[in-house]
């Protein structure tokens, strides 16, 4: 009996870890994975969106840009390749919603400091009083990390197109074309540049809802892979 069960051992094995991989493929594809809504300017409050985009209802993405961070360093699309990040408009000089939303941004530099698939990105409104040295000044007295999160300054042009025509997050100040009221908004973009989430930055459990929708971001990134392999 033994001789016959020491036989077919590897058998067994083999057929019992080919019967575990299929009830894990069964259990994935029953499991209803929960996805992000993709967001598009007509979705989001008119007030926030530029005039000429408002009607725009699929295939919006963040364009490309060109910034300057906090180290004095240019800070492109390219940098947020294939990653998954949390942007912001602030100004340094700010003293009513901006340390909420920095003290904020702060715990989620903390809290994905050992995620490097997800980094952060803060755009000054005021670039003629944000210079390099001045968002220096402030990245070091919040302890910012320059890996993680880059704080940007770059033309007001750019930054007005960047707050209202891609992350759909400003308003106008009446009087200044290029004038922008940021709000409180933190904006998740995925690796595709699309909009998938917004969040009161100035609420701390808005936080913990961000790292929850980040997680689903890599999960569904995840099994997208998993199941490439197995079509495969």
């Amino acid at each position: 009996m033994l001789q016959f069960f020491s036989k077919y051992k590897l058998f067994a094995i083999v057929l019992t870890m080919m019967s575990v991989v299929i009830i894990s493929i069964i259990y994935s594809v029953l499991t209803p994975i929960e996805v992000l809504p993709i967001y598009q300017p007509s979705q989001v409050s008119a007030a926030l969106v530029a005039q000429d985009i408002r009607h725009q209802k699929k295939y919006h993405t963040i364009s490309d840009f060109s910034l300057t961070n906090q180290e004095g360093q240019t800070i492109t699309q390219d940098t947020y390749d294939g990653k998954i990040y949390v942007a912001d408009f602030f100004f340094t000089t700010c003293q009513t919603i901006c340390p909420l939303m920095t003290s904020n941004m702060l715990e989620l530099q903390d809290k994905l400091q050992d995620n490097p698939e997800v980094l952060l990105l803060s755009h000054t409104v005021m670039p003629e009083i944000d210079s390099v040295s001045q968002l220096k000044k402030y990245a070091t007295q919040k302890k910012v990390n320059p890996t993680k999160w880059n704080l940007v300054t770059g033309s007001k042009q750019e930054i007005y197109n960047l707050a209202r025509k891609q992350y759909l997050v400003a308003k106008e100040t009446p009087g200044d074309p290029l004038g922008l009221v940021h709000t409180e908004n933190f904006v998740l973009i995925d690796t595709q540049r699309r909009i998938r989430g917004f969040y009161d930055g100035t609420q701390t459990q808005e936080m913990d809802r961000i790292l929850h929708d980040i997680d689903v971001l890599q999960n569904q990134a995840k099994k997208s892979i998993f199941f490439g392999l197995i079509n495969y």
